[in-house]
């Protein structure tokens, strides 16, 4: 088993940035990893994902061009760089990987197999 331990979380006003991490308590492999926020009274959603070998990165339109998604393979540890953070980006993010390359949309919650606990940000106007 594997257990995803995120931080970074916190509240700041409208415009400021944060920087999420997501990191893991033992070395593992995994295909890819990702990046999803949950809002109170609303489903969960994909933010970003990365590719472990090619580094490739996907975004939701909502966060493109304000968000980063990185990668340190040798810690095993995934980065979620926030900018210009508005109060719709208020939810509980959490980061996920998938270790199975079963493919799959990257915006699918059941594509991955391991999810963190989860890290608290909100946006204030």
């Amino acid at each position: 088993q594997v257990q995803l331990v995120e931080s970074g979380g916190g509240s700041v006003q409208a415009g400021g940035s944060l920087r999420l991490s997501c990191g893991a308590s033992r070395t593992y492999s995994f295909y890819c990893m990702g990046w999803f926020r949950q809002a109170p009274g609303k489903e969960r959603e994909a933010v970003a994902r990365i590719y472990r070998g090619s580094g490739s990165t996907v975004y939701a339109d909502s966060v493109k061009g304000r968000f980063t998604i990185s990668l340190d393979n040798a810690k095993s540890t995934v980065y979620l760089q926030m900018n210009s953070l508005k109060p719709e980006d208020t939810a509980m993010y959490y980061c996920a990987a998938d270790t199975r390359a079963y493919g799959g949309p990257w915006y699918s919650a059941t594509r991955y197999n391991y999810w963190g606990q989860g890290t608290q940000v909100t946006v204030s106007s």
